[in-house]
């Protein structure tokens, strides 16, 4: 009995170590280093033509060990953890012990988990370490990656009573087989007779015995582990379906990285569940970091609705249970809001009141809103104002509000082709102006592409809608809710009729003329004007284009 308890910690093994490691060697100045590998078998190497050789050659033989590692079968369950092995110094370095230059204290050791193989690599790019390790070591210590889990050692269940195996030449001692915690972590060899009857006389009282297993009792399951947002989750966490609901939300998240295609309420409420788990998480154990990802779990969770109201054209808070067709939206709310800011902008810097010099200025800004240059082509030009497009080109060149290349005309413009399109500079766009927006390339893009989408409607070209006509379809679309409705709810629906006609370049009492044509094209369902404000509703087919009040 002695022997096998004597035994138990003997057949684990140390956990396996390869440290990779990166030194200069020869004169400072050149920049030499020598790849040295903790292993024997592994040859030095010598890079003298600086670190940047040295590093690749460095992580293609970490990969090399890590690959004849798994082959071998990965790290293996009944090995000591090589970080308690170190006394734990990979995560809780003394910083006396340099200083004093003398032996490092012992620190209280609270290894658990299954074991791991973990690869390390400290910031400087100079040291890579593959090491064995227990779990709750791997996820203590900085900069350290988890590549496999080994599986759990093997359980062998207690005998029953009267089953002990007993040995003829082994003499009956205080330690017997049951007492596992005793066997599993004993550092010293048996005690003799006499040493053990002096021990137990001055021990104030005897370590209590485990209890054994009942007849027909379940075995012990294993608690299953696992990993959240770069993060192991401990094995003694408490509660424990905080810890359950951690791993879970962990296996989630991974899943639906695996799924085709997107589903934004299901990771708005992933990233909802994640708030909460990482809230109580950070109660528990006082970690401020796990509350600022619960916070950042949080705004994620929020984005993530945004965006999918965005899609679909529902307020934030009408998502649930909200009826009707979907529609996919060209714009964001946020890009929305960015459009009206040009429309707002074009109407107080336009060169001339005509509506068709407003048009123009109007997509020549957006062509170089970022920058304050663009590239236009004569189809561009010829789709905005049709016969006028030379006229109003050479107005806007007249007064300086356009710049052409020096050796191009406005002729030439008309006539360019996509394949050679014109640059044009808008001189009060520059970078070395005010900055009258704040959106990026890709808003630029996407809102230069809604509004040559709502010029361009096939059915107010078949009417042969004016320029006027098409400025008016431009400021209802923008200035429209999710449904189509014009105005902001809360304004008393509709839209101010002086500020309408003020960007038609109408006067107040022509609106109602150009609306009606705006029905005849079915852009808009009905339109009403009273008490000063102009009422109406997007047809169907528009809605895609609203500005999503």
């Amino acid at each position: 009995m002695v022997a096998e308890a004597g035994t138990q910690q003997d057949e684990r093994v140390a956990g396996r170590v390869w440290t990779v490691r990166l030194d200069p060697y020869g004169r400072p100045s050149a920049g030499a280093v020598r790849l040295s590998c903790s292993r024997p078998a592994c040859a030095e190497q010598r890079f003298p033509d600086g670190a940047t050789a040295g590093r690749k050659a460095a992580i293609g033989h970490v990969n090399a060990h890590l690959a004849h590692i798994r082959t071998g079968g990965g790290p293996r369950g009944d090995a000591w953890c090589a970080c308690r092995g170190a006394d734990c110094a990979w995560h809780t370095p003394d910083p006396e012990a340099g200083r004093r230059g003398g032996t490092r204290p012992p620190v209280a050791v609270s290894c658990g988990g299954p074991m791991v193989l973990t690869v390390y690599a400290d910031r400087a790019g100079r040291l890579w370490r593959i090491a064995e390790m227990c779990a709750r070591c791997a996820a203590a210590i900085p900069n350290c990656r988890v590549l496999d889990t080994a599986p759990p050692p093997a359980r062998t269940a207690p005998a029953g009573p009267g089953q002990a195996s007993k040995t003829p030449d082994a003499e009956p001692t205080g330690g017997t087989v049951e007492d596992g915690v005793v066997a599993m972590f004993s550092d010293h060899a048996p005690l003799s007779p006499a040493a053990e009857t002096s021990s137990t006389a001055a021990a104030p009282a005897s370590v209590p015995r485990a209890r054994a297993a009942s007849p027909g009792a379940a075995p012990r399951r294993t608690k299953r582990w696992g990993k959240i947002a770069q993060r192991i989750v401990p094995y003694d966490l408490e509660p424990d379906v905080l810890r359950l609901e951690l791993i879970e939300l962990g296996d989630s998240f991974r899943a639906y990285q695996q799924r085709p295609e997107p589903d934004l309420v299901l990771l708005a409420e992933l990233h909802e569940r994640k708030a909460r788990a990482f809230r109580l998480w950070a109660d528990v154990s006082d970690d401020g970091a796990l509350r600022h990802e619960a916070e950042r779990a949080e705004t994620a969770a929020q984005t993530t609705r945004e965006m999918h109201a965005n899609r679909n054209g529902q307020l934030v808070g009408d998502m649930e249970g909200a009826d009707g067709p979907v529609v996919e939206r060209l714009l964001t709310r946020g890009q929305a809001v960015h459009a009206r800011t040009v429309l707002d902008y074009v109407a107080a810097h336009a060169p001339h009141p005509d509506a068709e010099v407003r048009l123009a200025a109007l997509m020549l800004t957006l062509r170089a809103a970022r920058a304050g240059t663009g590239n236009i082509t004569g189809q561009d030009v010829t789709g905005w104002l049709k016969d006028d497009a030379e006229r109003v080109l050479e107005q806007l060149v007249a007064c300086g509000w356009l710049h052409l290349p020096d050796t191009g005309t406005v002729a030439d413009l008309v006539a360019s082709r996509p394949e050679d399109a014109t640059p044009i500079t808008v001189p009060a766009l520059l970078p070395d102006r005010p900055r009258p927006f704040t959106f990026g390339k890709n808003n630029r893009s996407r809102i230069s592409g809604w509004a040559q989408k709502v010029v361009g409607d096939r059915k107010l070209r078949k009417k042969k809608a004016t320029a006027t006509a098409r400025l008016l379809a431009l400021y209802t679309a923008a200035h429209s809710r999710p449904d189509g409705r014009l105005g902001r709810p809360d304004d008393g629906g509709g839209l101010p009729l002086d500020e309408v006609a003020a960007f038609c370049t109408l006067l107040p009492e022509q609106v109602a003329e150009h609306a009606e044509l705006l029905i005849a094209a079915d852009w808009l369902t009905e339109a009403d004007i009273a008490e000063g404000r102009l009422r109406g509703q997007l047809t169907e087919r528009v809605l895609p284009l609203s500005g999503l009040l």
